[in-house]
């Protein structure tokens, strides 16, 4: 094997017409060096960890190799951002190498972001700070260990190199993962142009890549559609379940394979409040934490205008083929959602009454302002009958939250709730403790570390906040900072775009 032939490429976008993408090479970099490599997604896609830290593979990593097999390409597609049509975006600062296979068959991207300007970056440099990649790395890894879908940090280098924003700032590279990169915005791209054709061409690649499902089905495009928004359901359900906000849900971030993508300015709640937005550009607030659903299903519309033309030849009958996909979304969304919000509090029966308990469970936290993450991981430890005492002391998270005795009340219903449950307590007491995480990626930690990196050239605690994320359901009190919600002067009001 040649030392640039660690990727088995696959690549079937590249095999695509011409007018998707632009072929685009990597902006080389100064002097690259390594700031981690995921070494267990590595593994999954079959790629040696050890070659990744090595020099050849830190030069491809930071664009400044292309490896054997790799067809470089920047994508083009439109978006609706903040509400408003852009006809035209892309890929601005990202490189698509190409697709490899893992050893489940599974068909991966393998994407470098920060890699210098392409034909889409509208004026823009087209590269990264160090900051807006650790984050990145840190909160998309976060979700994946939370078993939500999303893309993925294979690895990351310092360019070695400043971009400029407001100020100079230490640039860096990431190389991104992900099932695809494949945008409800690509299809916007082409159906805005009118160009049926290239949508069939993308909605065929979509169902031969994500649903394969979708080509037995008696109308292959209106499955792709339904498909894609059990998808969406599904992956907003998980956001709201874990209190975090995208930030930025335009159209051209929304992936058609159900995954997580652009940690611009995400964070998770802290203390709860339905209202609640991080984000510096959103002004209005319409991508605040209670709106994320109302938000996928505005986006889906949007897709499905894109698909009317596939659907049927007939116009009439293909608005309401999409029609009738769309209009099941709420009801798909409220189930997938309670489902979730059930296991989370220890309910497997679907009785009349538990929506209005979880409700009111949230309408309390709001009140009370209790942290989103520990109010749900306190109860998993007073869902036994015997409180936490099954627990050793250093699991027990009682020594640094408590929940207000505003709570009683609603407790006691809960138990009487419990105890219509078949389990016993204890049993529900331990499968609560593996979906209600105790870490999490803080907002105020992130920003610690990535001032440490930034300001003090100090990488270390971003390795071991990485670390401990790995196990967020695995408490120990000797981590308990990292547990901890945010003092006051530690709060993280806002957060930003790395563009």
């Amino acid at each position: 094997m040649n030392s640039l032939d660690p990727i088995t490429f696959d690549n079937s976008y590249a095999q695509l017409s011409g007018v998707f993408y632009s072929h685009q090479l990597p902006t080389p970099v100064s002097s690259p060096k390594l700031i981690r490599v995921n070494h267990q997604l590595a593994q999954q896609l079959g790629i040696d960890p050890e070659w990744l830290e090595s020099n050849e593979g830190v030069a491809v990593v930071a664009g400044n190799q292309i490896p054997n097999g790799a067809i470089p390409l920047a994508a083009v597609y439109a978006g609706y951002q903040f509400g408003q049509w852009n006809p035209q975006l892309g890929d601005g600062r990202a490189v698509l190498l190409g697709e490899t296979l893992a050893g489940n068959g599974d068909r991966y991207d393998i994407q470098l972001k920060g890699s210098g300007p392409t034909p889409y970056s509208r004026g823009g440099d087209g590269r990264a700070p160090l900051g807006p990649v650790l984050r990145e790395y840190i909160v998309s890894d976060a979700m994946a260990n939370l078993g939500i879908a999303s893309t993925r940090v294979l690895a990351a280098v310092t360019s070695g190199e400043d971009v400029f924003r407001d100020s100079a700032l230490p640039g860096a590279v990431l190389m991104r993962v992900g099932k695809s990169h494949i945008r409800f915005g690509t299809f916007q791209y082409f159906t805005a142009q009118g160009d049926i054709e290239a949508t069939r061409q993308l909605a065929d690649h979509v169902i031969q890549r994500h649903y394969p499902q979708s080509l037995a089905a008696e109308n292959p495009y209106k499955d792709l559609l339904d498909r894609v928004i059990k998808a969406q359901v599904d992956l907003i359900a998980s956001w709201q379940s874990v209190g975090f906000i995208h930030g930025v849900m335009n159209t051209d971030n929304m992936l058609l394979s159900g995954e997580t993508i652009d940690y611009g300015p995400c964070a998770f709640m802290d203390d709860f409040d339905p209202d609640k937005v991080f984000s510096s550009i959103d002004r209005a607030g319409r991508y605040a934490y209670k709106n994320q659903p109302g938000i996928a299903h505005w986006n889906l519309v949007g897709l499905a205008q894109s698909l009317i033309p596939l659907l049927n030849n007939d116009e009439t009958t293909a608005i309401a083929l999409a029609q009738e996909s769309i209009d099941a979304f709420p009801t798909l969304f409220n189930n997938a959602y309670h489902r979730i919000m059930r296991e989370k509090l220890g309910l497997t029966k679907i009785l009349d009454g538990d929506e209005a308990l979880i409700k009111n469970l949230l309408e309390l936290m709001t009140e009370e302002r209790t942290d989103f993450t520990l109010t749900f991981r306190r109860l998993s430890e007073l869902a036994s009958s015997h409180d936490d005492q099954s627990l050793r002391p250093q699991q027990s998270i009682r020594e640094i939250f408590e929940l207000p005795t505003a709570f009683s009340t609603w407790i006691s219903q809960w138990h009487e709730r419990i105890d219509e449950e078949e389990a016993t307590t204890q049993e529900i007491s331990k499968a609560m403790l593996a979906v209600n995480p105790v870490f999490i990626a803080r907002n105020h930690l992130v920003e610690q570390v990535i001032s440490s990196a930034t300001q003090q050239s100090d990488l270390k605690p971003f390795h071991t906040l990485v670390d401990i994320l790995e196990h967020p359901y695995h408490y120990d009190s000797r981590c308990s900072e990292y547990a901890k919600p945010p003092q006051t002067d530690q709060v993280v009001k806002q957060t930003f775009c790395g563009t």
